[in-house]
């Protein structure tokens, strides 16, 4: 009798906590977008009975659900913790790292010859048509190896990187790999965030001053200054735990030239940066206003040089420092770009023709470089 008024008790309480968080769910409002992930989040699927019969709708879902899901940031602290509890080094795509350091997972097995062989053949038809130069970054966990778990897999961008040194030729890849490795025990990569920091920026600076035959001593590192020490980046908010935040630093001299930056063929602004973002979670939006299709910049250096950058977000924070070479900068963000790259392009070639450059961190370039001729 005891243990079927315990069975009983116990469906109740589970029928109670299951009805009490389905009356929250249909009760809370979604939310569009998680600042915390600066992301857009999943929203309630469309019911059909196609989606339903093709497995689209309980797919879908189930991701509106995961995202969606109420006090979804403390359930995964607790997560997290119980995780570290049974001592896993792997969280949510995430590695704990050494000296505090949060690690973007990237496995072996993800990406693939046959993807590796079509972006780059992607690539190589672009730098044939415009004579680009290509900055393909590596991500920390391939820097940064000495602060990984010792046991932890990653997908080998090394090997990737030679293959795109052969495919495009020694005449367009610049070689930022050794410029990271060397210096990997500075910071180069935030803590807790995926991007590489203004450092790892100016050291990439450097290997392009090298590749270009520009002059590389316009910046001194030891001229940044900290915007904000208050920095707690996407991995941060994967893994949502208590850590030290970082901080950003940004060179005062590239703000030292009037400069007219436009976004999106309509937001005129005086600088490339917007302080505004300090105040809030994605603190590195304070770099070009965060992510934009089309960015303009004309600056007041005229030389009569243009500079056109496909990039993905690695280039927010590096592009400043290319305004004194340039009197035009265009940059382009093909993930938020609908329509024919190379006819855009000629639009925007000035007679004399242009520099181009192709910046993406490696993971990104495998997963979002696409394009319409």
């Amino acid at each position: 009798m005891d243990e079927k008024r315990s069975a009983f008790f116990t469906i109740i309480l589970l029928s109670a906590i299951l009805l009490l968080f389905t009356a929250a769910d249909l009760i809370q409002k979604d939310r569009i977008f998680s600042e915390a992930e600066n992301k857009m989040l999943a929203t309630r699927p469309k019911w059909s009975w196609d989606a339903l019969l093709e497995g689209k709708y309980t797919q879908d879902y189930e991701a509106y659900l995961t995202e969606q899901f109420v006090g979804r940031d403390k359930w995964i602290t607790i997560k997290t913790y119980l995780d570290m509890a049974l001592q896993k080094q792997e969280i949510n795509g995430v590695y704990l790292g050494a000296d505090g350091y949060l690690i973007e997972q990237h496995l072996p097995g993800a990406y693939t010859d046959v993807q590796e062989t079509k972006k780059l053949l992607l690539l190589d038809k672009l730098v044939k048509r415009w004579d680009a130069a290509v900055m393909l970054v590596p991500t920390a966990d391939n820097i940064l190896t000495d602060r990984m778990p010792y046991w932890a897999p990653y997908y080998d961008q090394a090997a990737f990187l030679e293959k795109a040194a052969v495919q495009i030729g020694a005449d367009h890849y610049i070689d930022v790999y050794s410029a990271l490795r060397s210096h990997s025990g500075e910071e180069i990569y935030y803590r807790t965030d995926h991007h590489w920091t203004t450092l790892g920026a100016w050291y990439g600076y450097q290997a392009w001053t090298k590749f270009m035959g520009r002059r590389g001593d316009l910046y001194s590192k030891n001229a940044m200054k900290a915007v904000t020490s208050e920095f707690l980046g996407t991995l941060q908010s994967k893994v949502n735990l208590d850590v030290q935040p970082d901080s950003i630093f940004w060179f005062p001299e590239t703000a030292g030239r009037p400069v007219t930056v436009t976004y999106d063929l309509k937001d005129t602004r005086n600088s490339c940066y917007e302080e505004s973002y300090l105040a809030g979670k994605n603190k590195y939006g304070f770099f070009l206003d965060d992510n934009h299709a089309l960015v303009e910049i004309e600056t007041d250096y005229h030389n009569g040089k243009t500079l056109f950058v496909i990039k993905d977000s690695y280039a927010n924070c590096f592009v400043p420092l290319l305004i004194p070479y340039y009197e035009k900068i265009y940059v382009m963000d093909l993930r938020f770009f609908n329509g024919r790259l190379f006819r855009f392009m000629e639009s925007y070639e000035p007679e004399g023709g242009m520099d181009v450059l192709v910046l993406y961190n490696c993971i990104h370039f495998l997963e979002d470089f696409i394009y319409l001729e």
